[in-house]
């Protein structure tokens, strides 16, 4: 009777902690759109609820900017980033982790070296790649750069690693080549990890903030540029901004409840194995 009362008590004292920890998490998102929603006169208020509501700040947002213009421009170089990321990260961990030649931990350590490298050693010349080949103020030269991601293939050759060798060698007596088993036997089973990868690598793109301000050379062009152009000289429209970047977070939300399934299951996997 007392190991099952200690057992409770454990469970009960961890999903407190879970529950504290995740209002810790919540609590500065709840306080964006919080603020987001305070009167423009009201943005410093300290009160948790904000009352009354008013939807002055999102007025001033769209009275600004072209939301849907800088949503829909965020919104095609991170998925076309984070889907270019996945292809090359997920060929070059099958390449690493299923294929036996010369060179080959060598030439992984120098791919995941490049992880290592800050991003301000490459980043002027990657700025006078794309200009001469004419790609400046352009989605395109933001996209290029970053069709490749080191962390992604340490992640997934991790992933491949794992995968049962019986299965690839069941593909190979099949008769299927090193292309159809990849795509037929290895993705299929590792859709959950490639699910909470891309969530990753979706969200990366998507903040990204520095690279297209240096490429794309305008304000309005991106959500994070927009956002921006409220804080100035001249004074900071806090209210602006909260509501902006809550509107910045809702193609993010989306794409987390569309997912939220495969990604609980990279989890349980990962603890099984």
């Amino acid at each position: 009777m007392s190991s099952v009362r200690t057992s409770r008590l454990r469970a009960a004292t961890s999903h407190s902690m879970l529950a504290l920890v995740s209002l810790i998490s919540l609590f500065p998102v709840y306080w964006m759109f919080a603020s987001s929603f305070r009167r423009r006169g009201d943005t410093f208020d300290q009160s948790l609820l904000p009352w009354p509501l008013s939807l002055g700040n999102y007025r001033q947002v769209f009275d600004s900017l072209d939301v849907v213009g800088l949503l829909g421009n965020t919104l095609v170089i991170a998925v076309v980033t984070a889907a270019g990321q996945l292809v090359v990260c997920l060929l070059a961990g099958y390449a690493f982790a299923a294929w036996e030649f010369r060179g080959r931990t060598v030439l992984f350590m120098a791919f995941v070296a490049t992880w290592l490298i800050p991003f301000q050693v490459t980043m002027i010349s990657n700025y006078l790649v794309l200009s001469n080949l004419g790609l400046l103020n352009t989605l395109a030269g933001v996209i290029v750069p970053n069709l490749c991601s080191a962390l992604a293939v340490l992640m997934l050759r991790q992933h491949m690693q794992a995968f049962p060798r019986e299965l690839l060698d069941a593909a190979r007596i099949d008769g299927r080549g090193s292309w159809t088993t990849l795509w037929t036997v290895v993705v299929p089973n590792l859709r959950p990890a490639l699910a909470s990868l891309s969530i990753l690598l979706f969200i990366s793109a998507w903040n990204e903030y520095f690279w297209p301000a240096l490429v794309l050379q305008r304000a309005n062009s991106v959500i994070q540029l927009g956002i921006r152009g409220f804080l100035t000289q001249e004074g900071d429209d806090w209210g602006a901004v909260m509501a902006a970047s809550g509107l910045a977070c809702l193609p993010v939300f989306a794409l987390y409840l569309a997912m939220q399934r495969q990604v609980i299951d990279a989890f349980v996997r990962s603890g099984l194995r």
